[in-house]
């Protein structure tokens, strides 16, 4: 029974972590996304709310 122990993975439990030493040219902060998103739903509401009188 001794040699017969289910051997696991050595080293940072089981975590593999790609391209960590890879840095990205464009960087946007946390906030600039969310207002980014923010102003794109906006702009979509208006145009389904506008955009049928506009483009016709």
């Amino acid at each position: 029974m001794a040699n017969d122990k289910i051997r696991m993975p050595s080293g940072q439990g089981g975590l593999t972590r790609y391209f960590d030493e890879f840095k990205s040219r464009i960087e946007f902060s946390p906030a600039a996304v969310i207002v980014l998103s923010v102003v794109i739903m906006i702009i979509i509401i208006l145009l389904h709310y506008f955009g049928g009188n506009w483009f016709q």
